[in-house]
């Protein structure tokens, strides 16, 4: 039981789950993981029979599909009348999977908790009916992921500065009036845990965990930002200190998620993270991650690399770009003897914002490059990322088929 202080009081909360002496037998009983993913037979028995016991059931069905093939969805979108859009167009489409957002980039929770809860101020009532969503995706066999934004969280930045980064008295913000909560301090891991939960008692069947990392830049900035290092204030490496605290968040999540609700774990990450060993100011270490992730899902988008891979403007070669780093991607995942599942972020979106020369229009054929180079260097799940959730018609999502 934990007390958070948040919006204008304190709230009490206590995560419990409800689970009849029946539905515990019949948990015992039952045969657990529908796909190779999920948690091992082996893995079972190294887990305690009281977890095993009370494992979580929402009372939904969902089966792994062949491969990930998935949307991103705001909360607007599955709250609104865009959500129709999408299930028509996964179920026209090879599409099978929707990433929605159930804590968004700002830290609102996408719909209202119990009245009692500790989350009801930072909720938003754009999800209206999130249980009458769940049963429609199960209804299209839809493989729902809940997305929930980590350490970028302006609403609680500004409620609980201590859990911050401050600057001569004030919460630090970037150049886009983001704040960030501190990666140090254990109570923002288990905030958004807490959180995780809730998306896994509603069923989704997969937690995708973004913005796992320090602010872009904190390099630059480390020493004269104001921050607790909590459990890691010993440390002589300042990059290794805050790589630990990154990956040390990820296994504790999966810890508390993966035994007790039967969910993957994944993390967004940079795609250049995959380039180096350590990415110095942000503290992400794929391999390190990936150690503790069921899915790895790296943002690859073309547009959002500098001169690399000898492509001088990414955003104008899809397919190059997309297949030069697949097989970085495969040499770094190769070298783990239990690498999570690779599902790349793709770009379904025209960066326009690059400048004339910088940026084509994407389409069906941009889209469909990025598809192919994944599959062909052995990558067949992927996201489409498109923040305004309108996406490309047309496309041939298993183009190698």
């Amino acid at each position: 039981m934990k007390k958070y202080a948040i919006g204008a009081g304190t709230a009490l909360l206590a995560t419990v789950l409800f689970i009849s002496p029946e539905s515990a037998k019949a948990e015992e009983t039952s045969d657990v993981g529908q796909h190779s993913h999920k948690v091992s037979e082996a893995k079972e028995r190294e887990l305690p029979e009281r977890m095993l016991r009370f494992r979580y059931e929402s009372g939904y069905t969902f089966e792994y599909p062949d491969a990930v093939r998935g949307t991103f969805v705001t909360g607007h979108s599955a709250g609104g009348s865009k959500f129709n859009e999408l299930i028509e167009l996964t179920n026209e489409t090879e599409l099978n999977a929707m990433v929605i957002d159930v804590k968004d980039d700002h830290g609102h929770l996408t719909f209202r908790p119990n009245e009692d809860s500790p989350y009801m101020d930072i909720s938003q009532e754009w999800i209206n009916d999130p249980e009458e969503m769940m049963a429609t995706l199960e209804e299209h066999e839809i493989y729902p992921i809940a997305r929930v934004v980590v350490f970028k969280d302006t609403v609680l930045a500004e409620e609980r500065p201590e859990w911050s980064f401050t600057q001569d008295g004030e919460v630090w913000k970037n150049n886009r009036g983001e704040a960030f909560v501190n990666p140090f301090v254990e109570e923002v891991w288990d905030y958004n845990i807490d959180i995780a939960e809730k998306a896994a008692q509603l069923g989704f069947q997969e937690i995708q965990f973004d913005y796992v990392r320090f602010p872009e830049g904190f390099e630059n900035r480390y020493d004269v930002l104001d921050y607790d290092h909590g459990n890691y204030a010993d440390s002589d490496d300042d990059v290794e200190a805050r790589v630990d605290a990154v990956s040390d968040f990820v296994a504790h999540a999966r810890e508390r998620l993966g035994g007790a609700y039967d969910v993957d774990v994944s993390v967004d990450v940079f795609g250049y993270a995959f380039t180096v060993e350590n990415a110095p100011g942000i503290g992400q270490n794929i391999v390190k991650i990936s150690e503790n992730v069921d899915v790895i899902s790296s943002m690859i988008y073309p547009s959002h690399w500098t001169p690399h891979f000898g492509l001088d403007k990414p955003d104008l070669y899809p397919y190059e770009l997309t297949d030069a780093y697949a097989q970085v991607e495969n040499e770094v995942l190769g070298q783990l003897d239990d690498p999570p599942v690779s599902r790349p972020w793709i770009q379904d979106f025209t960066a326009s914002y690059l400048g004339a020369g910088n940026y084509i229009p994407y389409g069906v054929e941009e889209v469909e490059a990025q598809i192919r180079a994944l599959n062909e260097n052995g990558i067949d799940e992927f996201l489409l990322w498109n923040a305004s959730n309108n996406y490309t018609e047309g496309v041939d999502y298993t183009p190698l088929d």
